[in-house]
């Protein structure tokens, strides 16, 4: 079984000393890695991990998840490399096939269609991966071979995943146990390890923590959970497995199932749960 790694997903700062703080603080609370997604209005995520390389030394640095959809292989292997080798190999490409229409609309670029950007995803990853192989590539990556994340929900997309993956990030599952319900985390895992075959063994799975809320600590904060299931009500919102609550030790032991029952040992949590969530990160270590 593998070990437990945990990383925070870290949103916009408005100045260099904020940005410096929270990730020194995302190292000194014990997390695996920062993070940084990818969407207008946030943080540009390579400039920030190679600042919080600078400010850091021991934790990872990843995208989580860039949009393959706004970018191209050659670009993404040069940028790739560059953090890579700038942070002394602790760099992991997050890729996802994009989401959000108005992130395409924004910089003049039409939004395809699902098919055409897991297509795109999946010939990026091919591509990204032959770059940075190549001993003549310029910059050279620390590493020859640079992690690659996957994260997304639908059947086709962890299809690719289960392909070509190191790690595997799953979003979008529902409650419940049920491994012929679609969408729950048994079903999600169980047709990523019919897709993975013999590479099942070898992948990494990650879940995305939406909201941790400790009991005791006040009424449960779901504005972030919501954003994703915008028609469950609270006690629905409460029954998503990636919406944490309960004491301390309820927690640990939710993470723990998560681990024996489906696998999954890397959990993503978001830098608004990540004082929150260090308490229980002490009891999982």
């Amino acid at each position: 079984m593998r070990d437990f790694r945990f990383g925070v997903s870290m949103r916009a700062s408005d100045s260099r000393a904020e940005w410096e703080r929270s990730t020194r603080l995302v190292e000194e609370l014990g997390y695996d890695m920062v993070l940084v997604p990818d969407h207008l209005g946030m943080v540009a995520p390579f400039p920030a991990l190679v600042a919080a390389a600078g400010v850091t030394s021991r934790v990872g640095l990843g995208t989580f998840v860039l949009n393959a959809g706004l970018t191209r292989p050659a670009l993404l292997a040069r940028d790739a490399a560059a953090v890579d080798q700038l942070s002394d190999g602790r760099f992991e490409l997050g890729l996802g096939a994009g989401y959000a229409p108005s992130d395409f609309e924004a910089i003049g670029i039409p939004f395809p269609d699902a098919a055409q950007r897991i297509s795109h995803l999946e010939r990026t990853v091919v591509e990204v991966r032959e770059l940075l192989a190549d001993p003549e590539h310029r910059p050279r990556p620390a590493r020859s071979r640079v992690p690659i994340v996957i994260a997304g929900q639908g059947d086709r997309l962890l299809r690719v995943a289960a392909r070509h993956a190191d790690t595997v990030g799953l979003s979008g599952v529902v409650a419940g146990d049920d491994p012929t319900r679609r969408g729950t985390l048994a079903e999600r895992i169980a047709l990523l390890r019919s897709a993975a075959g013999e590479r099942f063994a070898a992948l990494e799975i990650n879940l995305m923590i939406l909201g941790v809320h400790i009991a005791g600590s006040g009424t449960p904060d779901l504005s972030f959970p919501r954003v994703f299931y915008p028609d469950y009500s609270d006690d629905e919102l409460l029954a998503v497995p990636t919406v944490l609550h309960g004491t301390e030790e309820d927690i640990a032991d939710a993470v723990r199932r998560f681990r024996d029952e489906y696998g999954v040992t890397y959990f993503t949590i978001t830098s608004h749960d990540m004082t929150a969530f260090a308490k229980v990160l002490a009891r999982l270590r």
